[in-house]
């Protein structure tokens, strides 16, 4: 949509800032703030958009940018925290469709260790506490410090904190990398 100014450090940036829960939106959001992006596009034309990037194409088999992303914390890293919290179980809280954390889940082999899955359909997104206070609804624990939300982004804390839980960030591997290359 002609927003030739949007880089990977420009959406790092954005996230960076808290309240880009939603890939959707946050395109949308990039794309008017851009000077030679496109206007009036609605959230509609701009998830459809992404969501043929995202997906791909299975009838030409073109594959979608989601068969590249990547698992953050190793799945060793994923089973020492299960096997940490006994019977208290496990949950992952996305601000993307429910179809798209399965099929992660699923494809990196870790769908085992969740026992729930708090997706952009089930209610507000973070950084509302909503989604965690649910994750711990439905594992049957109170919102507490003992229930850590771990996260990539400002949204993910916030709504931990707010839901009365312990938030812990963590760098996702790009952000690691331009933190050191700064010296940060």
């Amino acid at each position: 949509y002609g927003a030739s100014s949007i880089t990977f450090d420009t959406v790092a940036e954005w996230k960076a800032r808290g309240g880009c829960n939603n890939d959707w939106v946050l395109s949308l959001d990039l794309i008017n703030s851009d000077p030679n992006g496109k206007k009036g596009l609605t959230l509609d034309e701009v998830t459809e958009t992404f969501e043929r990037f995202y997906q791909g194409d299975a009838t030409s088999g073109t594959a979608g940018l989601c068969d590249l992303e990547t698992l953050i914390p190793k799945k060793t890293v994923m089973e020492e925290l299960r096997k940490r919290c006994g019977t208290n179980g496990m949950a992952v809280v996305t601000g993307r469709p429910r179809k798209d954390c399965d099929k992660f889940l699923k494809l990196h082999e870790i769908d085992h260790l969740f026992d729930v899955c708090v997706c952009m359909e089930d209610g507000p997104c973070k950084p509302d506490p909503f989604p965690v206070a649910k994750a711990c609804e439905l594992l049957g624990v109170e919102p507490s410090r003992a229930v850590v939300m771990v996260g990539d982004t400002p949204d993910d804390i916030v709504s931990a904190v707010a839901a009365g839980c312990r938030g812990v960030g963590v760098a996702t591997p790009e952000n690691a990398k331009t933190s050191a290359e700064e010296g940060r």
